[in-house]
């Protein structure tokens, strides 16, 4: 990863931000993993927090009017910072790979999509966005 300073990242748009929060976050499971297996409790707790505000910060960062892909990351989100807490809990190596690969593949697709030139929305996809918000909406009511 390499050295940011403040006015590199201001720099940077969201999507660019986005890429560098999942570089963290994969840096820091990486080092919870050595540290654990070097027992060194301490520091892999600190690591492991890390991960988790780094979590909670992409869920921040989601825009749920672009439709239901913001909601299933969401979900994939909060799924992993349960598993992150469940690993530091336990000190298992184990669930902490298996968040590593789930966010390793999500990086690589979003560092493919920054590849590409952005393409406008079609009137179509928001239309389906809004029949989608919809339909959460109403299920919630019920």
């Amino acid at each position: 990863m390499e050295v940011l300073t403040e006015e590199i990242v201001y720099k940077k748009n969201s999507q660019q931000l986005t890429a560098l929060l999942y570089e963290g976050l994969i840096e820091s499971l990486e080092a919870a993993i050595t540290l654990i297996e070097q027992k060194n409790y301490i520091d892999a707790n600190k690591r492991l927090q890390k991960a988790n505000d780094i979590l909670r910060r992409l869920g921040v960062g989601l825009k749920y009017d672009a439709g239901i892909i913001a909601h299933q990351l969401d979900a994939l989100y909060n799924y992993m910072a349960e598993r992150l807490i469940e690993a530091n809990m336990k000190k298992d190596v184990s669930i902490i790979k298996e968040v590593l690969q789930l966010i390793m593949t999500i990086s690589s697709a979003w560092n493919e999509a920054l590849k590409k030139e952005p393409q406008p929305v079609p009137k179509s996809f928001m239309q389906k966005a809004a029949a989608y918000e919809k339909f959460v909406t109403t299920y919630e009511e019920k």
